[in-house]
């Protein structure tokens, strides 16, 4: 994979691809709901899945929009969610390491693209033995504008050293799938979240990442 003509970047987002945290995002929220005294609807986690905290704060709940009480609130969510992993554990998804550990023997330069907090993600790395498996991180810490924008993306491609029409983006969200595809990448659909049939936009579906070796992501290059 070290050629120009065959070189391709992987860029993974973390939540429903590398590790299924639903359960705990959901909860924290709702022990954050709770500590504040504030409602959640009964579809905040749905509307919310894949986008920053910040948007779900001020422009779906509607619970504020000043900027510091905004990161307040970020801030506070992200560390009951750590409580709560640390509390009830967390696990890679069925497939992902074999999956990587190919990437990682092929060459194949790779990076995470997500609106996840770094603290978290650096954390469960460390947790779950992954460590080193990524070439890097682009995380809510590193953005202004959360997917749909192209943003995270893009910057994630550049850390991989490929073109953004030379990467191809894993993603279980159908805003993530949106942000792909407006930065020009190719997407590979994982139906953690959504069923298969629901994740349109995409060049592949799989339920788990070890269904791909490197030749069918290096295929998707020559279509």
């Amino acid at each position: 994979m070290s050629n120009t003509t065959t070189k391709f970047g992987a860029i993974f987002d973390w939540d429903g691809v590398i590790i299924d945290s639903s359960r705990q995002h959901e909860e924290s929220w709702e022990r954050l709901a709770a500590e504040e005294k504030r409602a959640l609807p009964a579809n905040h986690f749905k509307v919310g899945f894949g986008r920053k905290n910040e948007w779900i704060i001020a422009s779906f709940l509607h619970w504020t929009e000043d900027p510091a009480e905004v990161h307040r609130l970020s801030l506070r969510k992200e560390a009951l969610y750590r409580e709560i992993v640390l509390e009830k554990g967390i696990e890679a998804l069925p497939g992902v390491h074999t999956f990587l550990q190919r990437l990682r023997d092929a060459g194949v330069p790779t990076c995470i693209g997500s609106s996840t907090h770094r603290e978290n993600i650096a954390t469960i790395l460390g947790v779950m033995g992954f460590t080193g498996l990524f070439g890097g991180m682009i995380t809510a810490e590193d953005v202004s504008h959360g997917k749909p924008d192209p943003e995270v993306f893009l910057k994630a491609a550049a850390v991989t050293g490929c073109a953004p029409n030379r990467c191809v983006v894993f993603e279980d969200a159908l805003a993530g799938i949106e942000a792909a595809r407006a930065g020009g990448m190719k997407v590979v659909g994982v139906a953690t979240t959504h069923p298969a049939d629901g994740l349109t936009m995409t060049d592949r579906v799989v339920v788990r990442l070890d269904e791909l070796g490197v030749a069918d992501l290096a295929a998707l290059f020559s279509r």
